[in-house]
C-alpha cells in the first residue's frame, strides 16, 4: 500500500456501488469497465472523484493509479514516477486553462493532506506551479497536453519539477471520457517513460482486451 492516499483511504467507506462511483466506493473490489495493463511489480489504487483533497476539480467518475516499483524510492530512476487515469463521466473536453488549474489544485491539495501527517513546516511551503501547453495530439488522442509542475517533494520536502503528457480520449458509444496522465522528474524521452508512454499504447476502451 502507497503512502500517497493514506489519509484519504481512510476516509473512504468500503463498500461498492456502480461502475461510476457517486458515495461509497471499494477499489481494491471494483472492476474498470475498460482495459489499463498493471506491468510486474506494479502497485494500484483507486478512489472516487471528486477526490477529497481537490473538491475544486468538479469531475465524477475514478481515478485509477499505476506506481512504478520504485516510486517512492529516491535512489531509484523510477521516484516520482508513475501514472492515473481519470474515468469521468461525461463527454469532457478541457481546456489549457482548466488542465492547468485542476493540476495545480489536485498537488496543492495532495501536498496539504500530508503536512500533518510528514511535519512539514511552515517555512517549506511553497505555490504549486503549472506550466502546461496543448501540444499536437498523439496518435489516438482527442487532446495532448505537456508541461510540467514545479512542487514541494513532500517525501523529501524539497522542490521538485515534475514533467507531464496529458492524453484525453472519448471512446465512441460511451459517455464517458479518458484523461491519462503520465509523471515523472526525469526529462523525456527517458527510459522510464518507456513503461508510462507503453501503458497507453496498452490502453482500451473495452474490458479484458489483449495487451502486447
Amino acid at each position: 500500500m502507497k503512502i500517497y492516499f493514506i489519509a484519504i483511504a481512510c476516509f473512504l467507506s468500503l463498500t461498492i456501488s456502480g461502475q461510476t462511483p457517486k458515495t461509497d466506493f471499494d477499489g481494491k473490489k471494483w472492476e474498470a469497465p475498460y482495459t489499463l495493463p498493471i506491468p510486474k511489480g506494479w502497485e494500484v489504487e483507486r478512489f472516487p472523484l471528486p477526490i477529497s483533497f481537490a473538491p475544486a476539480i468538479k469531475y465524477t467518475g475514478v481515478e485509477d493509479i499505476r506506481f512504478t516499483p520504485g516510486w517512492g524510492n529516491v535512489k531509484t530512476d523510477e521516484y516520482w514516477t508513475y501514472a492515473f487515469l481519470w474515468y469521468l463521466d461525461g463527454n469532457i473536453r478541457p481546456t489549457t486553462k482548466i488542465v492547468n488549474q485542476h493540476l495545480k489544485a489536485y498537488y496543492t491539495g495532495l501536498i496539504k493532506s500530508n503536512i500533518e501527517q510528514r511535519k512539514i513546516p511552515a517555512e517549506k511551503l511553497f505555490t504549486v506551479k503549472t506550466n502546461i501547453k496543448k501540444v499536437v495530439a498523439d496518435k489516438g488522442d482527442s487532446l495532448t497536453f505537456r508541461g510540467t509542475i514545479y512542487m514541494l517533494d513532500y517525501m523529501q520536502q524539497k522542490p521538485i519539477t515534475l514533467n507531464c503528457i496529458v492524453h484525453l480520449k472519448t471512446c465512441q458509444g460511451k459517455n464517458k471520457t479518458f484523461l491519462f496522465y503520465e509523471l515523472s522528474p526525469k526529462p523525456y524521452p527517458d527510459n522510464v517513460w518507456k513503461s508510462l508512454d507503453q501503458l497507453w499504447t496498452d490502453f482500451s476502451c473495452e474490458k479484458g482486451a489483449k495487451t502486447n
